[in-house]
């Protein structure tokens, strides 16, 4: 596909999915995680925490390539795709309280 960008880091719904397994592509605890994240979710987390991204909703994980749930790629910044991640996640868990 070749999408990728150096400034930016790839999200996957997958890696937010308390329903996922570490194996499937979770890529965070448990604990950080929502069950069945959609890309429109990450995107209103995003928006909160003012990150600047860009959405690709019909591609699909090489894990789970029978399910197009799209990515999002997420400006850098000098920060880690691990903080990024976890930020999000973050965000997520408090939005669905």
């Amino acid at each position: 596909m070749g999408v990728r960008k150096r400034d930016g880091v790839t999200l996957w719904p997958v890696y937010f999915d308390s329903l996922k397994t570490r194996r499937e592509g979770r890529r965070l605890p448990k604990k950080l995680c929502i069950p069945s994240p959609n890309i429109g979710v990450i995107e209103g987390a995003l928006k909160n925490l003012g990150l600047k991204y860009e959405v690709f909703p019909d591609a699909s994980h090489p894990r789970l390539p029978w399910a197009k749930s799209g990515f999002i790629i997420v400006k850098r910044n000098g920060r880690s795709k691990g903080r990024i991640l976890r930020k999000v996640a973050a965000e997520l868990v408090k939005s669905r309280t």
